[in-house]
């Protein structure tokens, strides 16, 4: 099997590796379950993006939503990276991480509070996404009682399909996400005037795990022609934010990512022609996914009828893209055994029947105490994960050049029980 770099096994015939950290020597640290995170190729994968778009303006905003570990926020941040907030909590994320970041952020989202957009005018952020007219009327009347002037980009839809999950799909006039590209240049033209209100730029995104660069293209000649028009109305943007959604392949396949890049770039240039202001770009999955692992115990091996059933110590309050989104993690054991692959089904011990991560799958042998790795868990994992069966929340430990760190102690009960009340 062609593992997620930069999870490995040492050769030859040795455990699972990240880097030249040993997965079980990490699991003696810090038990199980444990996600483990590569920051070499966290950066790395940034560094494609910038390469990539070197010879225009452009800032990489890291969608804090696919991993907000504060650790990897100070790691991105370090490199250069903005990033695209959907919260006021992922906003205190950044400025606990990264404060001198705040202006290099940008705030999407449908559904931002007053108390939200009060911290971010507040903080000095690069601009709001807007994605309704009740929006922009809400972020002018609080831009008024502060003072200041909010730049906004309206966060329009294209309506241009991408195929992927219908739950991550938000390119088309049907989704809740963003304003009718039809309707956004009589809006611009509406608030053009405003005095508390400064039209910084245009926003779109199309949706998630995106494998091909066509829908992009698409998109962006759609914005790019949007803000001709305006041009031409006397409303010069200087902003083009092209979204996030590039996707990886999690069935364990041979992966170009610095060709997945370019032929990225090379669509998103095209469509951009004659257009000289800053490029935004939010990838998210892109950069964290494969370099993230999930590591868990099997607990039991239980056969029912013809059926053989791996019961791991991680469960889908650890990890829930397989009973959300029907998603696929590889799956390997950490130190091999010799012995026939087997079809089983790998679950947790949650009390549902949806906590599995795998059905029907060709799994290497493994025994009750074995390690099994989870790969490509870096992006939506731990910050999906929850307290379902009042189970305790996983550990997350940084790999980065040959050193690995703790970033989040393993909850307690302590912890969990702290805010209730008897």
């Amino acid at each position: 099997m062609a593992l997620s770099r930069p999870f490995q096994y040492a050769q030859p015939k040795g455990a699972l590796c990240c880097g030249s950290v040993a997965l079980e020597g990490l699991v003696r640290r810090f038990g199980t379950p444990l996600y483990v995170y590569s920051a070499d190729q966290i950066v790395e994968r940034l560094g494609l993006f910038q390469q990539a778009f070197a010879g225009r303006e452009h800032l990489v905003c890291y969608a804090v939503k696919a991993n907000s570990a504060l650790a990897i926020l100070k790691l991105l941040a370090a490199r250069g990276a903005g990033f695209d907030i959907v919260s006021g909590g992922e906003l205190e994320r950044v400025r606990k991480a990264a404060p001198e970041a705040l202006s290099r952020v940008v705030f999407s989202g449908v559904g931002k509070t007053a108390a939200e957009i009060d911290l971010a005018i507040a903080a000095g952020i690069l601009e709001f996404n807007v994605e309704s007219e009740a929006e922009l009327e809400l972020l002018a009347a609080r831009a008024r009682r502060m003072k200041t002037r909010a730049r906004f980009a309206l966060r329009v839809n294209p309506d241009v399909f991408a195929e992927t999950h219908p739950y991550i799909s938000t390119g088309l006039r049907e989704h809740k996400f963003g304003i009718d590209i039809r309707r956004a240049l009589a809006l611009y033209k509406q608030w053009a005037g405003n005095r508390w209100l400064q039209a910084q730029g245009v926003s779109v995104h199309i949706g998630s795990q995106i494998r091909s660069a066509d829908p992009f293209g698409a998109a962006m000649e759609r914005v790019h022609k949007l803000v001709r028009q305006l041009a031409a109305a006397g409303i010069a943007l200087r902003s083009i934010d092209a979204g996030g959604g590039l996707g990886i392949d999690y069935h364990g396949c041979s992966f170009d990512a610095a060709a997945k890049v370019d032929e990225y770039a090379a669509a998103v240039q095209q469509a951009l022609k004659g257009f000289d202001g800053m490029l935004l770009l939010e990838p998210g999955r892109f950069l964290v996914a494969q370099a993230g692992a999930l590591v868990a115990r099997v607990l039991q091996v239980k056969r029912s009828g013809s059926k053989t059933f791996v019961i791991t110590d991680a469960a889908m309050n650890d990890l829930i893209r397989p009973a959300l989104y029907q998603a696929h993690h590889e799956i390997v054991p950490v130190t091999p055994r010799r012995g026939r692959v087997r079809v089983v089904d790998v679950v947790g011990p949650v009390c549902e029947s949806g906590d599995f991560f795998a059905r029907d799958r060709k799994l290497a042998p493994v025994e009750p105490g074995d390690l099994v790795a989870l790969l490509d868990a870096g992006a939506y994992g731990m910050v999906q994960s929850s307290n379902y069966n009042t189970r305790l929340r996983p550990a997350e430990v940084l790999v980065e050049r040959g050193k690995a760190r703790l970033i989040r102690r393993r909850e307690t009960i302590e912890d969990l029980l702290a805010p209730e009340l008897v």
